[in-house]
């Protein structure tokens, strides 16, 4: 089953995201705590929406999305990442969860959906290939940590 996230399921997606940092080889990469997920998601002024999908129960998978705005397009979704625990892979939850986060996308008419994907990661790559999605290989993604932000900003005034 497929659904949106409560504030009760934040533990459990916490754990899927530590879960994915370990595939993506960056166990430590995580600081985010289940109160931040909770406060983001959830608050007044909530950033990012959740689909989860369960197992009798117990949730297998989630996928995290925020909405964005194309100065081409209009309005955007970015998924920030889909995964499903290593036990339940190769049993249609993460196609599930990708197929409620495309038709969540259609509902609201947003104009494009995009997300990343790690080069080596060639099963992902594979998927969204076949499922039509284009995957750009003439673009970078380029980031700034909080102290590549503290820097630039401290050297910029």
């Amino acid at each position: 089953m497929i659904r949106f996230a409560q504030k009760e399921d934040m533990s459990s997606v916490l754990k899927l995201i530590q879960e994915l940092a370990v595939f993506e080889k960056e166990p430590e990469a995580v600081v985010i705590s289940e109160e931040d997920l909770i406060r983001d998601g959830f608050g007044s002024n909530s950033i990012f929406k959740c689909l989860i999908a369960e197992k009798e129960g117990i949730i297998v998978g989630m996928a995290l999305f925020y909405s964005r705005y194309s100065t081409w397009k209009g309005p955007t979704f970015h998924l920030e990442d889909l995964i499903v625990t290593q036990s339940e892979r190769g049993n249609g939850y993460g196609k599930d969860l990708y197929t409620a986060f495309i038709a969540y996308a259609s509902e609201k008419q947003v104009k494009r959906i995009e997300w990343v994907v790690l080069d080596w990661n060639s099963n992902a790559i594979n998927f969204y290939k076949k499922s039509g999605a284009a995957v750009l290989d003439d673009w970078k993604t380029v980031q700034m940590d909080e102290e590549a932000i503290s820097n630039y900003v401290k050297s910029s005034f």
